[in-house]
């Protein structure tokens, strides 16, 4: 007789505890913990130009950061670092976790074999839930292709996808990002 495995549930402050002592970030959602795994130099390729692009274009008072950058979702539970993230005016830190942000108005994934999926639909609804949130930009891994997600002025969602040659408006910071400038160095690792 076979005994199924038990489920470990963790607590925030659990969580917490073990990002502190850590050299891998994880996320948590549910009582679960995730450890988030590396990417491709490719991932870390596109995360880099984004934020390059998006930093030179940022107005006065607004900041880019890093996948080093906690963001809580305290409306369904979800701890995460994204691949970029922009602030503007002071950050304000969740109460459940004072090292992580609950105020980015745009929110950057790179997406990957394993994450794709979950970047483009469990993931991207997370992020909607921001109340701050303006805007979600998905960057493909496979091919030059940007999918930006933006809430509208009556809260509804609208999605506008750019291929090579083409680009994205992002009205939250007022700049545009072209396709071709994120994937100037071609895709080494697609697939």
């Amino acid at each position: 007789m076979s005994v199924a495995p038990r489920r470990v549930h963790h607590t925030l402050a659990e969580y917490l505890a073990l990002e502190e002592e850590s050299q891998v970030r994880h996320e948590f959602f549910a009582g679960e913990i995730y450890a988030m795994a590396g990417g491709t130099p490719d991932h870390a390729a596109l995360a880099a130009a984004v934020l390059q692009l998006v930093g030179s274009a940022l107005p006065r008072g607004c900041r880019a950061y890093t996948s080093d950058l906690r963001v809580r979702i305290e409306s369904t539970g979800l701890s995460t670092y994204p691949d970029g993230a922009v602030v503007c005016g002071k950050t304000d830190r969740s109460r459940e976790d004072p090292l992580a942000v609950v105020n980015p108005v745009l929110l950057v994934e790179v997406t990957s074999r394993s994450t794709e999926e979950y970047d483009r639909t469990t993931k991207l609804e997370h992020y909607q839930a921001l109340p701050g949130v303006r805007e979600v930009l998905i960057v493909s891994h496979r091919e030059p292709w940007l999918a930006l997600h933006r809430r509208e002025g009556d809260g509804r969602w609208t999605c506008v996808e750019a291929k090579g040659g083409g680009s994205v408006n992002l009205a939250c910071i007022g700049a545009t990002l072209a396709v071709d400038d994120v994937y100037r160095g071609g895709l080494e690792d697609q697939g």
